[in-house]
């Protein structure tokens, strides 16, 4: 199979680029910086940036390969005070994580098998109401996850499927980024400092032990060279998110409001 994975050079794209490197597959790496990875092919590329993805699709069509599927796992992380926080910081967090991904599959599409199919990797968030100081990222994974449907729907009527995976906390520098992102926003915060400051506590508490990216990088490759694959998947669900996400909005404010103004 000749496959593209997006944010190959760390977390969980390196960890699926080797997933299948090692299994005998070709892989397109694209990220920031190239992927130090043995046997795939790696482009540094920023996902935002239309002229830099048009390169690496010349290369693809220049040595006429195409792709059997586009596994998308590109994204970042920010902790925010919506109503604080540095607008070109919130926008990047929508473009890398929403608009990127988009822009590489308007873009790559054209280089995908008739019978190819697109992963796209989201959040267990995208499933739940957003918490507070993460409410930036949940936007932006849920708008993913919508975004995955409409592909879907599309791309259904010539015969390719769409797959979304939504992963809980997994051990990577963005998921280990968060608690100390946290934290810093309690110390710059105007609004928040004491409910940022409990926040941070809160969550190291409530996300629980990560698993490693080997672990999704099998899933990744289960759903990739599956005949029939579901149309979406969960892996390691934090079961606090969900209790709480069984309580009424209203009610769901308050405890959260009570947890995060205790002294």
């Amino acid at each position: 199979m000749n496959l593209l994975i997006t944010g190959a050079a760390s977390g969980i794209g390196k960890a699926a680029a080797e997933y299948f490197a090692q299994r005998g597959h070709a892989v397109y790496g694209i990220d920031l910086s190239p992927a130090n990875i043995d046997g795939i092919y790696s482009f540094s590329a920023d996902i935002t940036d239309e002229a830099s993805l048009f390169n690496v699709k010349k290369h693809l069509q220049t040595n006429n390969i195409t792709l059997d599927a586009v596994i998308n796992v590109a994204g970042v992380h920010m902790m925010a005070s919506l109503v604080e926080s540095d607008y070109r910081q919130m926008k990047k967090v929508i473009d890398v994580n929403l608009a990127g991904t988009m822009l590489v599959n308007r873009i790559f599409h054209e280089c995908l098998t008739v019978g190819g199919r697109i992963i796209i990797v989201t959040s267990e968030v995208a499933g739940f109401d957003p918490m507070p100081f993460n409410g930036l990222y949940n936007v932006a994974k849920t708008a993913l996850d919508s975004y995955s449907q409409a592909l879907r729907q599309e791309l259904n009527l010539i015969g390719q499927t769409v797959v979304t995976i939504r992963p809980g906390a997994v051990e990577t520098p963005l998921s280990s980024s968060s608690i100390s992102a946290t934290q810093a926003l309690a110390d710059s915060t105007g609004l928040y400092a004491k409910q940022a400051k409990n926040f941070a506590g809160l969550a190291a508490r409530f996300m629980g032990t990560p698993i490693k990216p080997e672990g999704l990088a099998e899933l990744i490759y289960k759903v990739t060279t599956a005949k029939h694959p579901k149309l979406i998947y969960k892996k390691h669900q934090n079961i606090g998110l969900v209790l709480l996400n069984t309580l009424p909005k209203r009610l769901q404010c308050s405890v959260i409001k009570l947890l995060l103004n205790l002294q």
